[in-house]
């Protein structure tokens, strides 16, 4: 499957996303160690930390000083990136923003609007919370704008918090109207977490309440033939791809090259999955250590596996090892080196 044209490049403020492919952030997994992975692959017109809880960073800087993990690697990593962060006060936010690009130098700062756990909605009421109370996302994202100019804000949301509360429409016209650069869309509400299918019907429909920033959807896309039936059926600028990367990083070089009518690279061979998982360990062992980077790798190993033969009996072991000998071990043991 090909388009008749490859979608153009897409601006968020003075930065060209090109090809118009966002990596998702997603907390607990898009570290620098799997940036690199995605990036030695290709195919991303902008990659995007973990989201950074923006009370935590200033408490970690006034006390112990000391920028969130999720922060490695940012101030050394190769640009465009993105550093999304959340919370629900606008002054936290604006001045976490403000130390982003001063001292970070990052290429767009994103604004968390849609993540539905309950540790950030009901706890926190951030994320998707905010949904409820476009007043607030205004006063957020506004005073974001300000404190970061030049450098782009962008928001991710949600469709709504529930079914019966889809005010997506309203939402982005607010997110325009505050000042940011570009909003991405997840087709499922809060209440639906990451159950059933996304709605790229309802994510298409948002663009008609938008005047000029970009629209970026985001949700069940992991072939590249999905993306280009995303660019080609429904009326975005862009498209994120999240959970379906975590195995399968070179998922962004075959959707840039379908979208481009180029041959679409084959899945990597057994063998060389296999060596690029045991490249992204090391590069998780050399920040982390052995015995913490063994730990983090459990559940990285876990999604290469995904759809491989024996993977459920390969994650029971996988889940348990805490040494670079035990995780080698498993890996040669269950994960052929050979096909």
């Amino acid at each position: 499957m090909t388009l008749t044209t490859c979608p153009p490049a897409i601006q968020i403020g003075d930065l060209t996303i090109d090809p118009p492919i966002f990596q998702a952030p997603m907390a607990g997994f898009t570290n620098a160690a799997f940036r690199e992975v995605v990036r030695q692959f290709g195919g991303v017109g902008l990659l995007a930390t973990e989201m950074v809880n923006a009370r935590g960073f200033v408490w970690m800087d006034e006390n112990i000083a000391e920028h969130p993990e999720r922060l490695w690697g940012v101030a050394e990593e190769v640009r465009p990136l993105a550093v999304q962060i959340w919370d629900n006060d606008p002054e936290t936010m604006a001045k976490v923003g403000r130390r982003l690009v001063s001292e970070y130098k990052v290429s767009v700062v994103d604004i968390n609007f849609g993540c539905p756990v309950r540790q950030v909605t009901e706890k926190a009421h951030s994320g998707s919370y905010l949904l409820k109370h476009p007043e607030r996302m205004f006063q957020i994202i506004s005073r974001l704008v300000k404190a970061c100019a030049p450098t782009p804000v962008t928001a991710k949301i949600r469709l709504g918090c529930t079914r019966d509360q889809m005010n997506c429409n309203d939402v982005a016209r607010v997110v325009e109207e505050a000042g940011a650069a570009a909003l991405t869309v997840h087709g499922r509400t809060a209440q639906d977490m990451f159950r059933g299918h996304a709605d790229w019907d309802r994510i298409s429909e948002i663009k008609q309440h938008l005047r000029d920033i970009p629209l970026i959807g985001n949700g069940d896309l992991d072939s590249a033939e999905k993306v280009v039936a995303a660019f080609r059926n429904y009326d975005v600028d862009g498209v994120m791809i999240a959970r379906a990367c975590l195995g399968r990083p070179w998922l962004f070089a075959q959707a840039a090259a379908a979208l481009r009518g180029q041959p679409v690279p084959p899945e990597p061979t057994l063998q060389q999955q296999r060596q690029v998982m045991l490249d992204h360990y090391q590069l998780v062992v050399k920040r982390f250590g052995e015995e913490k980077g063994t730990v983090l790798m459990r559940k990285y190993a876990c999604c290469y596996a995904q759809g491989k033969r024996g993977a459920r009996f390969f994650r029971s072991h996988v889940a348990r090892v805490s040494t670079s000998d035990e995780f080698h071990a498993v890996v040669n043991e269950h994960f052929p080196k050979e096909e």
